[in-house]
């Protein structure tokens, strides 16, 4: 049996088998799948994955990197200094398996592997630049604000 009170399920994409009533395994936990409305705020909402992938901090700065264009592994750990060879492979798998990244691999020896942003990873691209810039714009105003909580005298108890 399939529900289609949630609009994503009736999407053409989605697949019947996908949303049968019942669970299904999902990164760390399982999830629901008898939902009536996608709902971030609920602990069993699927939606909550999707926000974890793009909410990582190298996942953000992969996307909006690569929405400037192909890169091979090799130009995208130069470009993202400190991150790892590990993080960089997870985040780009992470995005591979949720769709945003596409990953060609071409025939030669060695083998050249290239990422690019899917159509979309082009549509969570501008948000992520977005972020990126308004840290950037505001960095002062943060770091400042760090420091004056970090240097305020301690608060009287209360009695």
């Amino acid at each position: 049996m399939i529900s289609s009170c949630c609009s994503f399920r009736s999407h053409p994409a989605v697949s019947a088998a996908y949303w049968k009533v019942g669970t299904f395994r999902v990164y760390r936990y399982l999830v629901d799948t008898t939902l009536s409305k996608v709902d971030c705020y609920l602990r069993t909402c699927p939606s909550r994955t999707v926000l974890e992938a793009i909410a990582n901090k190298w996942a953000a700065l992969l996307v909006d990197t690569l929405r400037h264009g192909t890169l091979r592994f090799g130009e995208l750990r130069r470009r993202l200094d400190g991150i790892t060879q590990k993080s960089l492979t997870q985040g780009l798998r992470t995005l591979e398996r949720d769709g945003m990244v596409v990953r060609t691999v071409y025939p030669t020896v060695p083998p050249r592997v290239e990422y690019s942003l899917s159509p979309l990873g082009h549509s969570v691209a501008d948000l992520m630049s977005g972020i990126r810039s308004w840290s950037e714009e505001h960095l002062l105003e943060i770091l400042d604000a760090r420091d004056a909580y970090d240097n305020r005298p301690e608060p009287a108890p209360v009695s």
